[in-house]
């Protein structure tokens, strides 16, 4: 099985490779090759060649959220702070600008207590994008794809007390599901009403709706952790989602979005592309009030999001603030936020409250630490049994959750970045729990990282 996985990720490195390549064969044929550690504040630290872009560095700061935005630099139409940075590869022909950027870690996990198994797995993303200007507007088109369903086997990479989605009619517990091969299939198109309104349309058959802050694998706080969070399932678990219509419209540096989409969670056939009516909505309001900061309040009501409760909606609730501070060698961005789970049917509520921070320092070295709070379902108490009949599922505890882990970069492979990481966690676990997982369970695990750049 190892032999099969090494393969895999194999696979994903070259065919990562093969795109950089291709990408920067374009200026090869009358294109202009960039290659550039860009700020979503619209920073380019080298562009050179592209009109309008081989200004000075201090001339392309980003004044506003709209500046922001226009970069498109992560998943949906989420935002961060406007100084937040984002490495990706750049080329541009025929009035087209083409983006390259995503990341692959190449982990062994190991973890203790019964309830601990190891693992050795592959988590990964990867997201072309073209931009143009069109009529008197920015169109702009985006794909996103995971290798995750080959890197991840069994459906589940082994993560203690997480919970959320199901495979093959039982509940995942105790680890978390593989993203989607298509975790993105957009289309967006940003109108400028004026020099400081703007106005936004997005159309995904597979996409990311207004909700919560940047999905963890997109945001900078998280960008050195390859484990999801304990609180994925009620905060940003909608950032993979069917037939997702977009309207938001964002003057200076307020946004208010809307959204409609399918409200059922992937099922576990993750090569395919899931589609369903739109029966599900969500809001957002966003404030970037400085350079630094990014808040956001969003709303959801969730119309069927597990099959194995088909009649139970769920509203669910977050607000989060971002916080990025670049320093002379490197970046500290910072992450506060609330997410939580209402049943509409039963009025159960779950809570979840996650701290989480990334330091990038000295150039090549990175260190992080994450700190949940998260309440947890009955269904933690099943394991890997199906749901016996009658069963009501509910919460019931709360874990909390400490990460500290730490990174260097190595070698000089051109528009690669490696480094080589681990990190290690630890939980508080309650009286009730202690007779299943043990007093002190902890995990470890180290890492290959690769990021185009």
């Amino acid at each position: 099985m190892r032999k099969t996985l090494l393969l895999s990720v194999t696979a994903v490195a070259v065919g990562a490779s093969f795109l950089v390549s291709t990408g920067l064969a374009f200026s090869q044929d009358g294109g202009h090759e960039m290659k550039m550690n860009m700020n979503m504040s619209g920073e380019p630290q080298s562009m050179p060649g592209m009109p309008g872009m081989d200004q000075p560095q201090k001339s392309m700061k980003s004044h506003s959220l709209v500046e922001s935005l226009l970069q498109h630099a992560t998943s949906g139409t989420d935002a961060e702070p406007n100084s937040t940075p984002m490495s990706m590869l750049m080329t541009s022909k025929y009035n087209w600008t083409f983006m390259f950027h995503g990341e692959a870690f190449v982990s062994d996990f190991q973890q203790t207590g019964s309830r601990g198994f190891d693992k050795f797995f592959s988590t990964n993303w990867w997201m072309p994008m073209a931009q143009r200007k069109l009529g008197d507007g920015t169109l702009t088109l985006r794909t996103m794809l995971s290798f995750e369903p080959a890197t991840i086997s069994k459906r589940r990479y082994p993560e203690l007390f997480q919970q959320g989605e199901t495979a093959f009619g039982r509940p995942i517990v105790d680890g978390q599901h593989p993203h989607d091969f298509f975790m993105e299939l957009a289309a967006l198109y940003d109108y400028k009403l004026s020099d400081r309104t703007l106005l936004s349309v997005y159309a995904a058959p597979m996409g990311d709706p207004a909700m919560g802050p940047a999905a963890y694998p997109h945001r900078a706080s998280a960008s050195e952790d390859p484990i999801a969070p304990l609180g994925h399932h009620l905060q940003d678990s909608t950032h993979i989602a069917a037939d997702v219509v977009t309207l938001g419209i964002t003057h200076r540096n307020l946004r208010l979005e809307a959204s409609g989409f399918h409200g059922r969670e992937p099922d576990e056939f993750r090569w395919n592309i899931n589609s369903g009516k739109i029966d599900s909505w969500s809001a957002r309001v966003t404030l970037n009030p400085g350079q630094n900061w990014s808040a956001q309040y969003s709303i959801a009501q969730l119309r069927s999001p597990e099959s194995l409760a088909p009649t139970a909606d769920v509203r669910r609730i977050t607000a989060s603030v971002q916080y990025n501070r670049p320093l002379q060698n490197g970046n500290l961005a910072s992450l506060l936020l609330w997410g939580r789970n209402q049943d509409l049917s039963g009025g159960n509520v779950g809570n979840s409250y996650l701290l989480e921070s990334t330091l990038h320092f000295f150039e090549r070295n990175y260190a992080w630490t994450r700190i949940e709070n998260v309440d947890r379902t009955s269904e933690l108490l099943l394991g890997e049994n199906p749901e016996p009949p009658g069963f009501s599922e509910r919460y019931f505890t709360r874990i909390q959750a400490y990460t500290a882990g730490y990174e260097r970069e190595i070698g000089h492979i051109p528009h690669l970045s490696t480094a080589l990481g681990g990190q290690f966690m630890w939980y508080g676990v309650p009286a009730g729990l202690k007779p299943i997982y043990g007093s002190h369970p902890v995990g470890a695990i180290v890492f290959l990282r690769l990021r185009p750049r």
